[in-house]
């Protein structure tokens, strides 16, 4: 079999480096490897679709795959995951004590379709039992149109999210980076829960989750040629990812630059149990599903999709 050339746009992280710098290769395939920040990735991939592999966005996948549009097809091989309680920052002289004053509050986002948004409104209303629907959600640029059914109250702000939130425009915000005014304490402004790790530990044992935000995905026509690929490429993350969560418990030589990190890795190990970073589509199907709803509750897809929908079928049946 000839050797294929193909691009792969991803974040560079302890996850993927052991492919971006060679460690691990992917059988048959020589790649051009393009390191990058996810939003300028995702915005790119949705655009035109350039990248024959990339890292993508599951919210956007899910919406463009709901509506028959989307331009590739994912891998199990879930490269980011975050918890997002601490994406939540309010506005202290609103009297937002707690989740359920949220309702009837103005919220920033920087895109509805965000995967972190995603994950946060669906909380909101499971573990919370927040009506999302009554607040009035305003948000930067989407990657991808979205039209969504009456009844959500989302409309672009027209303006600097950030400065809106400083100068009182917005009363809470949720976003993966923290905005300008929390970090700089220019504005009264803080996060929802002051103690955002003990809230997620406690979220993730009732349900079980640790948030999806991106896979790994390929354009179609990529995969319909090459039928292979998708689960070739399936194994070589999964050693890539073994690689690096070996690596933190090594103690002799500390591969990353955090002075505790076997305590971290231990504290981990003893909340998440010991493969917390689950690839292949058996172990993490319940909480595709999950997303799946959300973005069914949030209007940003019409009717629901099997998660199965998603992802190439030669991947379904991998795990690590």
């Amino acid at each position: 079999m000839a050797r294929i050339t193909l691009t792969l746009a991803c974040a560079a992280t302890d996850r993927s480096r052991p492919i971006l710098d060679g460690r691990v290769t992917v059988p048959g395939v020589d790649l051009v490897c393009l390191p990058g920040e996810p939003e300028d990735i995702f915005a790119r991939a949705m655009r035109d679709a350039p990248f024959e592999i990339t890292e993508l966005s599951m919210g956007s996948h899910i919406v463009t795959t709901a509506r028959g549009d989307g331009p590739y097809i994912g891998v199990p091989v879930f490269l980011s995951r975050a918890f997002r309680h601490s994406a939540v920052t309010i506005r202290t002289d609103r009297g937002i004590a707690g989740p359920k004053d949220l309702g009837g509050r103005t919220i920033g986002l920087p895109q509805y379709q965000q995967t972190a948004a995603l994950w946060v409104r669906g909380l909101l209303r499971d573990h919370y039992g927040v009506d999302t629907r009554r607040i009035a959600w305003r948000t930067g640029q989407e990657r991808t149109p979205i039209s969504l059914p009456p009844g959500h109250d989302v409309a672009p702000l027209g303006r600097d999210l950030n400065a809106a939130l400083a100068d009182g425009t917005l009363d809470a915000m949720v976003s993966p980076r923290p905005p300008a005014c929390f970090a700089d304490g220019s504005a009264p402004v803080a996060r929802l829960w002051s103690d955002t790790m003990a809230e997620e530990v406690a979220w993730h044992r009732a349900s079980g989750f640790f948030p999806i935000m991106h896979c790994l995905a390929v354009r179609r026509d990529v995969a319909e040629k090459h039928p292979w690929l998708p689960v070739e490429l399936f194994r070589a993350f999964a050693r890539a990812r073994a690689l690096a969560v070996a690596e933190l418990a090594l103690n002799n030589v500390l591969r990353v630059s955090l002075p505790w990190i076997a305590e971290a890795y231990r504290q981990q190990a003893a909340i998440m149990g010991g493969d917390p970073w689950p690839y292949g589509f058996a172990r993490n199907r319940d909480e595709v599903a999950a997303m799946i709803r959300y973005a069914v509750e949030d209007g940003l897809a019409r009717a629901p999709i099997e998660p199965e929908a998603l992802f190439h079928p030669s991947t379904l049946g991998e795990s690590p």
